[in-house]
């Protein structure tokens, strides 16, 4: 896995907008912007616990995860069913069953 995948494991989840601080939403921003696409499917898997728990965005962040996550060639992998109580993987899957 490359160093810049982890970096963005070792953030953590995106937290919830009205709990986000500016440089937490910096960091994030900067370590998603660093990852070269496309991603293998083992990185998509690695970052999926990224996605806040909720519904929220994270004031966009969700959404360039989001579209980081699906460049993966194998998407949806099927290790992501593991992850099925998070409101953003569920949507993916979703996204990718109509596809």
């Amino acid at each position: 896995m490359r160093a810049s995948v982890i970096a963005l494991v070792e953030l953590g989840r995106l937290p919830e907008e009205e709990n986000a601080t500016v440089p937490e939403l910096e960091a994030f921003e900067a370590a998603i912007r660093a990852i070269d696409q496309p991603i293998s499917d083992s990185e998509a898997v690695a970052l999926l616990p990224v996605f806040p728990t909720g519904e929220g965005s994270c004031f966009g962040l969700a959404w360039s995860l989001l579209h980081l996550v699906e460049t993966a060639p194998g998407w949806p992998c099927q290790a992501a069913q593991l992850h099925l109580s998070n409101p953003w993987v569920s949507s993916m899957l979703q996204r990718a069953e109509r596809a």
